[in-house]
């Protein structure tokens, strides 16, 4: 199956810790970053998740945000460290291109922020993204 979304990246569940609705599952992702995917139970039983279970974690490039550092007091659990490798920009919108351990990121982002955050090939920046947000599928 062909996906739109971008952001693909392999990984080994670490740990599931399953609710009456919501589960959240730890991934270490290929280049040995950790990540949390907050899911329902469901989709843990339906995919049949446990630790070992080879997935890839799935971002729609919108839902990735930048920083220049790593944030301290924030909910967002994921900040996963990388490069910028390639910055398009258009009228309002640009397209940055991060390489992480393990993989390649996109995020959809304004112009006005590539801008002030100064973003350009060789840029460190920090990926953000919410638990909720990342998808699991198997590998």
């Amino acid at each position: 199956m062909s996906l739109s979304i971008r952001n693909q990246i392999p990984g080994t569940v670490t740990a599931v810790t399953t609710g009456e609705a919501m589960a959240t599952v730890q991934v270490r992702l290929a280049g040995g970053q950790g990540i949390t995917a907050a899911i329902t139970a469901d989709a843990v039983k339906e995919l049949g998740l446990a630790e070992g279970s080879a997935v890839k974690a799935l971002v729609k490039s919108t839902e990735v945000a930048l920083a220049t550092a790593p944030v301290e007091n924030i909910s967002i659990r994921n900040q996963i460290a990388g490069t910028v490798t390639e910055v398009a920009t258009g009228g309002a919108m640009g397209s940055v291109k991060v390489t992480v351990e393990g993989g390649e990121l996109t995020a959809a982002i304004t112009k006005d922020a590539v801008d002030a955050l100064g973003l350009a090939a060789g840029t460190s920046v920090v990926a953000l993204i919410k638990s909720t947000e990342i998808s699991l599928a198997g590998a």
